[in-house]
C-alpha cells in the first residue's frame, strides 16, 4: 500500500518587495533585500516555491528605551550613544541583512528632537553601512509625520522601509513615501479586517502594493503570540487564495516586543526560578520570530546578536540549507 501526500495548490501569491536601492537604482546601498513571493505556505516546498529567504534585521535607537534591559547593555556598551557606529557593528559583526532605526527621541515626551536632526541622524546610519534601513516613527502621530516626512524628502530614492501607518493616520507618511520611491509599513491592531482595509485606503492613493509590508502586530511569546499567529496565518491564507489587498509581506517586530515582556528583563535575584536573565532575553526573541516564522513571517527584527545567530541556523534549516553561511557574533552560544 502506498501512501500519497496530499498537495494543496493556491491561486496567489505574495508580492516580493524590495528594500533599499543601489547608486544604478537612484540610491546609496551596496545590497537590498527582497522578502515575500511565496506561492505557500511558510516552507511547505511540495506545494509551491519560497524564493526569498526570510531577513533578519535589528534595531539602533537615537535614544535607547528607559526600560533597555542591562543584559543588552553590557552587550553594545558605549555604541548605543552613536546609532551609525552601532549600525556597523551589527552589520559587520553580527550579519544583520537590514538595520531598524528608531526615531524615539524625537517623542515630545522623550526629547523632542526636531525633524531635521532625526533626519541627520538617518543620514549618519545611511552612510555607515551599506544595507536597507528601516525608519521607525512613534505613537505621537502629529510629531511622527512630521519626521517621517522629513526623512522621506531628504533621503529620495533610497528606498527606505518608513514604519508606521494605520487607518487613521496613513495619507502624510504615504504621500511622502510616495513622492520620494520609498516603501511603507502598514500596521493593524491584530486584526485582518483593519489590515486588508489599510491596504485598500493606501491602493486609493495609487500607492503601489509592491512596497508595502504589513505589520499585523506582534505579540511576544506570553502577551498573545497565539492570536498575532492566527491573525498572520489567516492574512497569508487569504493572500494565498487570490486576496490581492492581503498578498504583501510580513514584519515582525519581535526585539520591541520582547524588550516590553516582563520575563525578558526581570532580574535573576527577584525570579531565580527564570533561570539566568541573557539565555532568557534571547530565548524570548528565538521563540517569538521561531513561531511567527511558521505564520508568515518575511522580516525579522530582534536586538540581541546571539538571537541573529541563532535565527539564522533556523531560516538555513528550514529553507533545507539554501541560505548563506552564518556570521559569527564572537559569542558563546547559549542553549
Amino acid at each position: 500500500m502506498t501512501f500519497e501526500l496530499p498537495v494543496e495548490t493556491h491561486p496567489g501569491r505574495i508580492r516580493a518587495v524590495t528594500l533599499g536601492a543601489t547608486p544604478d537604482q537612484g540610491g546609496t546601498r551596496t545590497s537590498t533585500v527582497t522578502v515575500g513571493g511565496a506561492s505557500s505556505m511558510p516552507f511547505l516546498w511540495f506545494e509551491g516555491d519560497y524564493p526569498h529567504p526570510p531577513a533578519i534585521g535589528m534595531e539602533v535607537y537615537d535614544t535607547p528605551p528607559e526600560r533597555y534591559p542591562p543584559v543588552l547593555k553590557g552587550v553594545f556598551g558605549d555604541l548605543l550613544a552613536h546609532p551609525d557606529e552601532m549600525a556597523k557593528h551589527l552589520v559587520e559583526k553580527c550579519g544583520a541583512d537590514v538595520i531598524s532605526l528608531r526615531l524615539d527621541g524625537t517623542h515630545p515626551e522623550k526629547g523632542n528632537r526636531p525633524a531635521d536632526e532625526a533626519s541627520k541622524v538617518v543620514r549618519a546610519v545611511l552612510e555607515a553601512v551599506g544595507v536597507p534601513i528601516i525608519v521607525n516613527g512613534h505613537g505621537h502621530f502629529e510629531k511622527s509625520n512630521e519626521v517621517l516626512r522629513r526623512v522621506a524628502e531628504d533621503h529620495a530614492g533610497e528606498r527606505l522601509l518608513l514604519s508606521w501607518v494605520e487607518t487613521e493616520n496613513y495619507r502624510t507618511v504615504a504621500a511622502a513615501c510616495l513622492a520620494y520611491g520609498h516603501c511603507l509599513v502598514a500596521q493593524s491592531p491584530i486584526d485582518f479586517n483593519i489590515a486588508k482595509q489599510l491596504n485598500i485606503l493606501l491602493s486609493n492613493m495609487d500607492f503601489p502594493l509592491d512596497r508595502i509590508i504589513i505589520d499585523p502586530l506582534t505579540s511576544a511569546v506570553g502577551y498573545g503570540n497565539e492570536y498575532s499567529y492566527s491573525v498572520m496565518e489567516r492574512l497569508r491564507l487569504g493572500a494565498l487564495n487570490g486576496d490581492e489587498m492581503t498578498q504583501m509581506p510580513m514584519i515582525i517586530t519581535a526585539g520591541w516586543e520582547c524588550l516590553r515582556a516582563k520575563e525578558a528583563a526581570a532580574p535573576v535575584s527577584e525570579y531565580p526560578q527564570w533561570g539566568e536573565l541573557g539565555r532568557r532575553l534571547v530565548n524570548w526573541e528565538i521563540n517569538t520570530c521561531g513561531s511567527l516564522l511558521l505564520a508568515g513571517g518575511d522580516l525579522l527584527v530582534v536586538n540581541h546578536p546571539e538571537s541573529v545567530e541563532r535565527l539564522r541556523a533556523l531560516v538555513n534549516d528550514l529553507m533545507g540549507g539554501k541560505v548563506s553561511s552564518i556570521q559569527g557574533c564572537g559569542l558563546t552560544p547559549q542553549v
